[in-house]
């Protein structure tokens, strides 16, 4: 991937994040007292909610197995029933299990020996492990190793596209080549932007019923301007439903 260079993308971006960051404030993400829980938590958080994942955090730590030493020494059949709030708890403990092998074999369980290598053969290595797919393995260099590298998930598609900045048919590589060639390669700033993003797909950028008249990125988006017209169209009278955004485009 190229380096960023400024550009009107770097500025829409950066405006992007700067609304955001306004409507938000801090996201403090990701949470784990350690880089390991970050890199387990990223595994079991695959097809559930965080909530899910942190019940089965909670318990492998209670049971004083949050260190890649200590899990390690567990089969996957002895991790399944302790992580079984997270949901497809065998599919995940096999997973949990398959990452320990490469982890421990390869860096024995050190952090800071994985920081040494070069971002694209990490990269390679974690997509090697079965079930780490290309969200999992970024999320896991992001935030817990610390390389510069944006997290595409379902609702960076969902908002690029209802943006305009993408269209339907956009891959995880192309989105993810969007921002990193437009931005700097900054672990801090890639680490806020995909969590704020996360929080607007969550509550307002929702894939039913979005909350477009609340958003504050509605003055850029084409989507949510259709849909707040839909909904202003279907009131009556006309106004009663409209938003701050409708209104100043409205003579009555």
């Amino acid at each position: 991937m190229s380096a960023h260079v400024d550009s009107p993308l770097t500025r829409i971006l950066m405006g992007i994040f700067t609304r955001l960051s306004m409507a938000f404030g801090p996201m403090n993400w990701w949470p784990g007292e350690t880089p390991f829980e970050v890199m387990v938590g990223a595994i079991l958080t695959q097809n559930t909610s965080w909530r899910n994942v942190e019940q089965a955090i909670a318990a492998l730590k209670a049971d004083g197995l949050l260190t890649p030493q200590t899990l390690g020494r567990l089969s996957a059949e002895e991790i399944a029933p302790r992580i079984r709030s997270a949901g497809y708890y065998n599919i995940k403990a096999r997973r949990l299990r398959a990452f320990l092998d490469d982890f421990l074999g390869r860096y024995m369980g050190e952090v800071e020996r994985m920081r040494e290598v070069e971002t694209w053969l990490l990269r390679e290595e974690l997509l090697a492990i079965r079930g780490i797919g290309q969200e999992t393995a970024d999320s896991i260099l992001l935030y817990a190793v610390g390389k510069p590298v944006f997290v595409v998930d379902a609702y960076t598609l969902r908002i690029l596209e209802r943006l305009g900045l993408i269209d339907g048919t956009a891959t995880y590589d192309q989105t993810q080549r969007l921002f990193m060639d437009a931005l700097p390669r900054d672990v801090p700033l890639y680490n806020e932007y995909h969590a704020l993003l996360v929080r607007l797909g969550h509550t307002l950028c929702r894939k039913r019923h979005p909350r477009c008249q609340d958003c504050p990125l509605l003055d850029l988006c084409p989507f949510g301007q259709r849909v707040c017209w839909a909904t202003l169209l279907s009131t009556s009278p006309p106004l009663s439903g409209a938003c701050v955004f409708c209104r100043l485009y409205i003579r009555v």
